[in-house]
């Protein structure tokens, strides 16, 4: 038997207003998608914990059948995995976004956020912005690592997971940074690094060439996610199959390091809706004869809620369905009997342009046991049938259970 699961990120959404009413899911062209919900279990899935951040972290551990309440440390530490930091168990690490602030000439802690991902800067930009940091600021106590696009990483020696509200950057996109800056005493190191940031970045070469180019400049580094070291048990381990992961984002691929599970590089892979589709697809295709399960992971429909972009939204899950799905299907075709599971991980609705705790929707189709699904896979159609699981790591033994 052999398993796939794509996870389309942020997917699900509320009613928009932009496309009459609907969501992305109901507007979208997805016919491959469609075609596989019509003979497969589909309903919704809780894949936040109650009381626990709708983060793409906890949801993608609860879909990959990690509890968070058992393994979760913080964002953080599973990227630094994956770029491959050996964290020392007293080191603290954090989420290091290259962002876009106002140069207004207002104070540090009254400008705006303009842009959580400094419009999607470069991996070869940004590496060259956070080794400047490095230069300046990193010491004995504080390291920066570049990572992919605007997000980075930043170890602190010795430090604490005791800062207050270090508020994710995308959730205040457009507001004044003055009320959602740490006020614990323990956060005012890190509050000094990014003010520091901003005047090392406003002015470098880099960021004046992407002005001249008509791009956001990446002025400040901004700091969130704070974690311990992890301390996964392996996958096979729990479950009894080798399992891989194909994804653009350090987040995916540092949980399947965690886990001991194969993890792929795919030249080209960006996390937005002009990543490489095929080469993700082939990937996954190309892993799975070495592994029996294995997680496909887009992040652009997650992108595109966060930018409020409903149009490339829709567009992102009509890519998948044209690009990915049929290369998924044609790869498949060499093993006798094998499962397709798909869903998001949580909602990440276009009018608040932030993650939500939601339940998603979720179809898994078996080769050799179709059954009745529903026409067309959306929101409202996976909660009309009634079928309903409460406890989001469960949907792994779910998926893998014989039925």
């Amino acid at each position: 038997m052999k398993y796939v699961i794509v996870l389309y990120d942020g997917m699900a959404d509320y009613p928009v207003p932009a496309l009459n009413g609907k969501t992305p899911m109901m507007v979208a062209k997805k016919p491959n998608l469609d075609r596989l919900a019509q003979r497969a279990e589909v309903g919704l899935v809780r894949t936040v914990p109650k009381g626990m951040k709708p983060g793409s972290d906890v949801a993608n551990m609860s879909v990959m059948g990690f509890d968070p309440a058992e393994y979760y440390t913080g964002r953080s530490p599973l990227e630094a995995a994956s770029i491959g930091i050996d964290m020392k168990a007293s080191d603290v690490s954090l989420r290091c976004n290259l962002v876009t602030l106002s140069e207004d000439g207002k104070p540090y802690e009254e400008k705006t956020i303009e842009d959580y991902c400094a419009d999607d800067i470069s991996s070869e930009e940004a590496a060259v912005l956070i080794e400047a940091v490095q230069a300046e600021l990193g010491n004995e106590i504080f390291s920066f690592y570049p990572g992919v696009s605007y997000r980075h990483c930043l170890i602190w020696k010795n430090g604490t997971t005791e800062l207050g509200n270090m508020t994710p950057p995308h959730d205040i996109t457009g507001k004044v940074i003055t009320e959602y800056l740490s006020d614990s005493e323990n956060a005012k190191p890190l509050l000094e690094l990014m003010k520091k940031s901003y005047d090392i970045l406003k002015d470098h070469p880099v960021n004046l060439e992407r002005k001249a180019r008509g791009k956001r400049p990446a002025n400040s580094i901004w700091l969130w996610g704070e974690g311990a070291r992890p301390a996964f048990a392996p996958f096979e381990k729990i479950y009894g199959i080798k399992g891989g992961v194909v994804s653009a984002v350090d987040l995916l691929k540092g949980i399947g390091r965690c886990a001991e599970m194969e993890v792929a590089e795919v030249p080209g892979a960006t996390g937005y809706i002009d990543t490489n589709f095929e080469g993700k697809a082939n990937a996954a295709v190309d892993m799975l004869k070495r592994n029996d399960m294995v997680y496909l992971h887009f992040e652009a429909t997650d992108e595109c809620g966060h930018r409020n972009e409903p149009e490339n939204k829709v567009r992102a899950i009509e890519l998948i369905d044209e690009r990915v799905l049929p290369i998924i299907f044609e790869g498949l075709k060499d093993y006798d009997d094998y499962k397709i599971m798909i869903l998001p991980d949580h909602p990440t609705p276009i009018v608040t342009r932030t993650h939500a705790s939601d339940p998603v929707p979720y179809l898994i189709y078996h080769k050799n046991n179709e059954k009745q699904g529903v026409e067309s896979i959306d929101e409202d159609s996976a909660a009309a049938t009634g079928n309903f699981i409460d406890f989001g790591p469960g949907i792994m033994s779910h998926l893998l259970e014989e039925d």
